[in-house]
């Protein structure tokens, strides 16, 4: 049985994040010793590290809760678990060409200032912040 802040160090999460975790319900309540601290247990790790993994991939809380009632027993298969990855797939894919195309406007934008010691409200790119309509 760990301690909050035990179970803090031994992931790598920090303590309010866990009391965060366990708020929203994404990690279960543990269990109270006889002095009422917090007892986490190795079903506690597991979970954390998944959500750990989870969120750095990018998932949402929702999708994390998504995934962690899948991951229980209740008959849902593996082709629930891949269609919830996939969403998730497309939907970077569609961020990283949202990504792409602002950095391809920023990089435009960007030539046009020279770069010099000459007083920055008359540089191009903050004219053109101020100016374009359809940045």
């Amino acid at each position: 049985m760990l301690t909050r802040g035990k179970l803090a160090s031994s992931t790598g999460c920090n303590a309010e994040t866990i009391r965060y975790f366990e708020r929203i319900g994404l990690l279960p309540e543990p269990v109270r010793s006889q002095a009422g601290y917090r007892q986490y247990d190795d079903s506690h790790i597991r979970r954390l590290r998944f959500i750990q993994r989870a969120k750095s991939l990018g998932f949402s809380t929702q999708q994390i809760r998504d995934l962690l009632a899948l991951s229980e027993e209740g008959g849902h298969t593996r082709a629930e678990v891949k269609q919830l990855t996939d969403t998730h797939i497309d939907a970077i894919s569609e961020k990283i060409q949202d990504l792409k195309k602002i950095k391809d406007r920023l990089t435009a934008i960007s030539s046009h200032c020279d770069g010099t010691s000459q007083p920055a409200n008359t540089c191009p790119i903050l004219d053109t912040l101020f100016d374009e309509l359809d940045a």
